[in-house]
């Protein structure tokens, strides 16, 4: 009976080294897919990186042409808005002499030609015509 006890024993550690075998060769294999893994995750990581820096350049670089632009929008700013302080100020003026062209020329009318009040409102009006399209032209002409 002690021999029987013996092979039994022996036969059910045969068993257990048989399931440790069986098992860990399915640990060797998760652990070869898990190493695969690792390195895929190492070459993601890295890629990462590399478009990370890629990225903070080209920040960097937008950064500058943005303060470029600013100051390059600031200063074409600063001068319409002078050029168009300029420009008031010259229509003003044209207007002012439009006005006293209009005048002299109603005042020259009068004298020279007793017409009718009907008359002298034409003329008047034709010659005010008359000055604003010879202003629109100097305009034009300073424009160009």
């Amino acid at each position: 009976m002690n021999h029987f006890i013996g092979i039994i024993i022996e036969s059910l550690v045969a068993v257990l080294l048989l399931f440790t075998i069986g098992y860990c060769r399915l640990l060797n294999t998760r652990l070869k897919v898990l190493k695969a893994d690792e390195q895929a995750l190492k070459a993601t990581i890295s890629e990462l990186i590399t478009a990370t820096e890629i990225a903070e350049r080209a920040i960097g670089g937008l950064k500058i042409t943005v303060r470029e632009c600013d100051q390059n929008i600031g200063s074409q700013l600063a001068t319409a808005s002078d050029l168009s302080g300029t420009l008031g100020k010259q229509i003003a003026a044209g207007n002012e002499i439009l006005k006293r062209l209009c005048d002299i020329a109603v005042a020259a009318r009068s004298q020279h030609d007793p017409a009718t009040p009907a008359t002298r409102t034409s003329d008047a009006k034709a010659i005010v015509a008359a000055a604003q399209a010879f202003s629109e032209r100097r305009r034009a002409g300073i424009a160009a």
